[in-house]
């Protein structure tokens, strides 16, 4: 599992990162959306924890252009500012879910693997949907 965690806090994203890489998370960081986006476009990831401010591009910004590059992507918004109006937004465009910091880690790791295990039942249907239609086809065209 990747992960990839954005937040233009330093010194959280930094401990965050630490506190999942001693739980054996694939983890990868930056403090800012656009950023984000080009690590996703280089690297692949499962899961994106992301605060809904950060440095050049809103949360929501962000979350919307992910989701555009993969619709698979499970995203995590995290906020200190607790707004049901953004929370409500963001689940309306694809967020898996919508935490307030501070965070307890063993539960952020429980929604990411959560987030994982949606990610990967998606696919899952997917694939079967593709082997479904190659079954057809192939009939298809032996008639």
């Amino acid at each position: 599992m990747n992960v990839l965690f954005i937040d233009d806090e330093a010194v959280f994203l930094e401990t965050l990162m630490k506190r999942m890489k001693k739980r054996n998370i694939n983890v990868t960081g930056t403090d800012s959306g656009k950023q984000a986006l080009v690590l996703l476009n280089r690297n692949h990831a499962d899961v994106v924890v992301m605060n809904v401010k950060n440095q050049g591009m809103y949360g929501i910004q962000t979350l919307r252009e992910i989701k555009l590059t993969d619709s698979l992507v499970e995203v995590i918004m995290l906020t200190g500012y607790a707004s049901l109006e953004v929370a409500q937004l963001g689940m309306e465009l694809g967020a898996f879910d919508f935490l307030v910091k501070p965070v307890d880690i063993d539960k952020l790791l429980h929604k990411i693997q959560d987030a994982y295990k949606q990610k990967v039942i998606q696919e899952n249907k997917i694939k079967k949907i593709k082997q479904m239609i190659q079954k057809l086809e192939k009939k298809a065209l032996l008639k």
